[in-house]
């Protein structure tokens, strides 16, 4: 992971130095100087939770956000009520234009942005990628916000994959746009470790407040004419694909490891579940317990108690702390056994 990071070091790369060692190539950006960020004309685009904490933390360091870019808003929850997107509710709250096209190349959208006259985009989680008509509006250029270390998880999806996949460290990498996914020149990266226990909704607002802290910094040099981007080496690509809800189905037969990373990778959607009697459980908390006595075949429950659901896996035992049955909410398996009957030997899945 250090050679990873080690093209973003503070001091100048030397021929031969880091940035040849990880099959990287370091440039200047070949950008005007503008004036102070009181003075750059930026547009934000950016649509969920990650997006907002980001585009608050720019109107709060005093950058002039003149537009933001957000998708629709859609139908949420078991009403199926029209809510807006959180990046939208912060643009709102802080009298910031919005636009939330249904086409990234429609002309209304593209004479909008032209008319803002952006000197730099920002992007943040937008869930789109975003068309040559749009990368050469600004002379700064577009700059994305990406919850990983490029080129390791490039994607829709990149917080719950590196927690589904096992990994121990993450971080954020701020890059110059293309139209690629995810493959232009980087900016900056910082890493940051995954907790043991942390769900993908806790990373994601972690993340976020490391790139709130990365942003004033690196976007200044953008300002300044002083970035100096190195290039990705996708020989070492890795993908992070949307998820999809049947993404949450649980296959017993992987490891308790295996299935409690997932559990916590899915955390808050889609969601890691199985069936009980034909009816969708949900599992949010879990822990792993070598096999040692327990014997049984992938998703037999094995034991029951106030303490957890021992349920046989491909390799060793899953205790399962907290659930939820379809249509009721999250609770205890002290809770959930108040008011539903599980046997030992029963199967799930």
């Amino acid at each position: 992971m250090d050679r990873l990071l080690e093209p973003f070091r503070k001091g100048p790369i030397s021929e031969g130095g880091a940035a040849e060692q990880v099959g990287v190539m370091e440039r200047e950006v070949s950008s005007p100087t503008v004036a102070p960020r009181q003075k750059v004309r930026l547009v934000f685009m950016g649509t969920p939770a990650f997006a907002a904490i980001v585009l608050e933390g720019l109107l709060r360091d005093g950058w002039r956000v003149g537009g933001a870019v957000c998708q629709p808003d859609r139908p949420k929850g078991r009403g199926r009520k029209v809510v807006p997107p959180p990046a939208k509710v912060v643009a709102e709250a802080y009298g910031v234009p919005i636009w939330q096209p249904s086409r990234m190349k429609d002309p209304a959208f593209l004479e909008f942005l032209r008319a803002l006259a952006p000197d730099l985009v920002v992007v943040a989680a937008f869930g789109r990628i975003l068309p040559g008509e749009v990368l050469s509006i600004p002379p700064l250029g577009c700059y994305n916000v990406h919850g990983s270390l490029l080129p390791a998880y490039r994607g829709a999806a990149p917080i719950p994959w590196a927690i589904i996949r096992g990994e121990k460290v993450t971080g954020i990498t701020l890059f110059r746009m293309d139209e690629g996914m995810d493959t232009g020149d980087m900016l900056a990266a910082e890493s940051l470790a995954i907790e043991p226990e942390e769900t993908a909704g806790a990373l994601t607002e972690r993340l976020a407040r490391l790139a709130v802290k990365m942003l004033p910094g690196a976007l200044e040099e953008v300002v300044q004419g002083r970035a100096r981007l190195v290039r990705q080496d996708h020989s070492k690509a890795t993908l992070a694909p949307i998820l999809r809800k049947s993404d949450g189905e649980i296959a017993w037969s992987l490891s308790a490891e295996e299935i409690r990373t997932r559990i916590r990778g899915l955390d808050p959607w889609p969601g890691a579940y199985t069936h009980l009697r034909d009816r969708r459980l949900l599992l949010w908390k879990s822990t792993v317990v070598e096999s040692g006595r327990f014997a049984g075949s992938p998703g037999e429950v094995l034991e029951i108690s106030a303490q957890g659901l021992l349920v046989a896996t491909g390799q060793d035992v899953l205790r399962v702390t907290g659930l939820q049955l379809e249509g009721g909410r999250r609770m205890t398996v002290g809770e959930f056994l108040r008011g539903h009957e599980i046997e030992p030997g029963q199967k799930l899945g």
